[in-house]
């Protein structure tokens, strides 16, 4: 698609590439120069006090997880008795 560089080196992303991707004003964009070509990628901030959620390590137990509670291997307790009884505390 074809846009024009206006001043104060803006341009408008085409409607139909907005709606595509589910743009909306305030969204935050990466610009990047690679090879001659700029590349605009639409990104999440995420704020520094739960970055570690998003590292590599967290991301592969929460994928863990998600495979234990298909596969039903995780159960809930109904009561806190319950709940330590499951786990073997009930004695103490």
């Amino acid at each position: 698609m074809l846009v024009e560089l206006k001043q104060k080196s803006q341009v408008t992303i085409p409607s139909e590439l907005v709606k595509k991707l589910n743009l909306k004003p305030g969204d935050k964009l990466e610009v990047e120069e690679r090879e001659g070509c700029l590349i605009i990628t639409p990104v999440a901030i995420i704020p520094r006090d739960q970055v570690w959620f998003y590292s590599k390590e967290w991301q592969a137990d929460e994928q863990k997880v998600e495979q234990q509670i298909r596969e039903g291997q995780v159960k809930s307790a109904k009561s806190k008795e319950e709940l330590l009884k499951d786990l073997g505390l009930d004695e103490i």
